[in-house]
């Protein structure tokens, strides 16, 4: 088996709130980047969210932050709508697609067949099971996740977990990517959907989109009791903002429960208008461009009864 012991070509499939992320994070450490979407609007937005991303390590790291180096990152970032350019000599392909099912087995499919044998498979699913797709890789032996979690230059942690075909070098592999691009590595070591952190945070979302589907509360007045009483500085609905509303769909979409799926249709409909979250400036508040909170979406208010 291959020891994947070598990253310096990434490719990174998916430019949206959380993979843009993940692609800055990569070139920020030196990496020479392939940042593919298939959607050229996606790509000609990539300018605009470095610079959200760049206020983000300003507020976040401090001292941390260069601004000479965050520029010389932009520079080894390389978008593409081309799949072969992107993973044909990758050592690591990171595949940040949204959460569907059918879609990841297809994707994976195509990266099977143009990917190098030197080639690392990872995925960021957020909630699936890795090996319910796995195999359409045509290599679940080298096939593992890695997950982030939102504004992944301070919130560093990266989940590595395998399936029971994922040889240990693919394993030693992703924690040894992980901690070469700033993070801190996780390894669950039992396959788990939603690994750690969102099988703790996957239930609390779902009580607050319940609570607000139901008519017990609006957004705001959940929130606030919740930072009110657990001294918590975000809510849920914050919480989704900062995620962005169309990975928290799919995640509630593949519940399968009626009011977890029409919750899912509502943040649909705000991504259909525009509004995805603190990336947009507009979720269930609004924001500057810094990203700080300026103000509460009336839209979002029950209707008095």
């Amino acid at each position: 088996m291959t020891a994947f012991t070598t990253f310096e070509k990434v490719a990174v499939l998916g430019t949206g709130v959380l993979g843009s992320q993940i692609i800055m994070q990569a070139a920020y450490h030196g990496k020479e980047v392939y940042a593919y979407d298939a959607v050229e609007d996606a790509l000609e937005a990539l300018p605009q969210r470095w610079e959200w991303i760049r206020a983000g390590y300003k507020e976040d790291l401090g001292e941390g932050y260069d601004a000479q180096r965050f520029d010389e990152a932009i520079e080894r970032i390389h978008p593409t709508s081309d799949l072969a350019e992107a993973v044909g000599d990758a050592d690591i392909v990171i595949e940040a697609v949204p959460e569907n099912l059918d879609l990841k087995k297809k994707v994976w499919a195509e990266i099977g067949e143009k990917a190098a044998d030197k080639t690392l498979f990872a995925t960021n699913t957020s909630s699936l099971l890795p090996s319910d797709f796995a195999d359409a890789s045509g290599h679940p032996e080298k096939f593992v996740t890695l997950h982030y979690a939102n504004r992944v230059w301070s919130r560093n942690t990266a989940e590595v977990m395998g399936t029971d075909k994922s040889s240990q070098e693919a394993i030693d592999g992703a924690l040894q990517y992980a901690e070469e691009t700033g993070m801190v590595p996780v390894h669950v070591r039992k396959e788990v959907p939603g690994y750690l952190l969102n099988s703790l945070s996957i239930p609390w979302l779902s009580a607050a989109a319940a609570l607000y589907v139901n008519g017990v509360a609006n957004p705001e007045e959940i929130d606030r009791t919740w930072r009110i009483a657990t001294g918590n500085d975000h809510g849920p609905f914050q919480a989704f903002d900062l995620v962005g509303f169309g990975v928290a769909s799919n995640i509630h979409r593949n519940s399968g429960d009626p009011v977890q799926v029409k919750f899912a249709d509502m943040l649909q409909e705000s991504i259909d208008a525009g509004h995805s979250g603190v990336a947009d400036g507009q979720g269930f508040y609004t924001y500057d461009s810094d990203g700080n909170q300026t103000g509460v979406v009336k839209d979002w208010e029950l209707d008095e009864q």
